[in-house]
């Protein structure tokens, strides 16, 4: 069954004195195509967690984010009291060094300095710490997969509808394939009578009509879009990923009914032929998100 590179999941770690949020987005992308926003306190295990993603989600544009709420107080953020100290101190020299005035406003001016406002210490995350979040990825990377599964279950429906209306589309066609051979002959011998007034070969004009006619069948057209259908949906079925052979048959499918429409010379085949090319349209558009 298929799978959509499309999807989102979140999951939630509670720990002692925070909680951990995990989100994952995943748009279609031809290969993986990374993104992480990690919280400085665990960007040591990036690697650890792009290998982890890699591995288990294969294709899509893919948003990782992971980011701490601390409960209480513990979730303002922390004022670095000796960087204040610092920049002040050198602020003031500088200011009379230059002889020119002090701000006037200090507390503006110093929280807009780099490291006020965060923590310049790193600690080291506890085992037991990563192994709890490492296993909220996993949730979170399991949940993605899962809504990944459901959306190609909708993608495989509406693939079979998209190839029955072609199939009956298809049959449409013939009932104007022989008004079209027999309107093509009578605008050929009308042409010929009007613009021609000594006698012709009759048995050369049929040979010729054959020859020209001939050159319109659309019979191995046909055939092979029958056959690109077929193909379409046995892959649908495959176990391995599909999205790039999809691609492919529907490109062969759209070569056919391009030929087909070339070849109508007939108003009401060139109309089924853009309800065809119209179905094929919202096929190609979604065969992008399939893995």
């Amino acid at each position: 069954m298929i799978q959509s590179m499309t999807g989102f999941s979140k999951a939630t770690v509670v720990l002692p004195e925070k909680k951990i949020n995990i989100e994952i987005k995943s748009l279609n992308s031809k290969g993986i195509d990374l993104s992480t926003r990690i919280a400085p306190a665990y960007r040591e295990k990036e690697m650890e967690i792009r290998n982890l993603l890699s591995s288990r989600l294969e294709r899509g544009k893919i948003d990782f984010s992971l980011w701490a709420d601390k409960e209480g107080t513990e979730a303002v953020v922390p004022i670095n009291q000796s960087a204040i100290e610092g920049y002040y101190r050198q602020i003031r020299e500088i200011a009379d060094k230059l002889e020119i005035p002090v701000p006037q406003d200090w507390f503006t001016t110093l929280l807009r300095l780099p490291e006020v406002l965060s923590k310049t210490e790193i600690t080291e995350i506890p085992e037991e710490e990563w192994t709890i979040i490492l296993k909220g990825i996993e949730e979170a990377v399991e949940q993605l997969n899962e809504f990944r599964r459901q959306e190609g279950e909708t993608l495989n429906r509406m693939f079979r509808q998209k190839i029955i209306n072609l199939r009956e589309l298809l049959t449409q066609i013939v009932p104007f394939e022989q008004e079209r051979i027999e309107k093509i002959k009578e605008r050929i011998t009308e042409a010929l009578e009007k613009t021609i007034s000594l006698d012709y070969d009759k048995n050369r004009l049929e040979q010729e009509l054959i020859y020209y006619i001939e050159k319109l069948d659309i019979n191995e057209e046909k055939q092979r879009l029958t056959n690109h259908l077929n193909y379409f949906l046995d892959t649908l079925e495959e176990e391995k990923r599909q999205g790039k052979k999809l691609r492919f048959i529907s490109q062969e499918i759209g070569r056919e009914i391009n030929t087909m429409g070339s070849k109508s010379n007939h108003a009401e085949m060139q109309k089924i032929v853009v309800q065809m090319k119209d179905e094929l349209e919202q096929i190609k558009e979604q065969v992008l998100n399939v893995m």
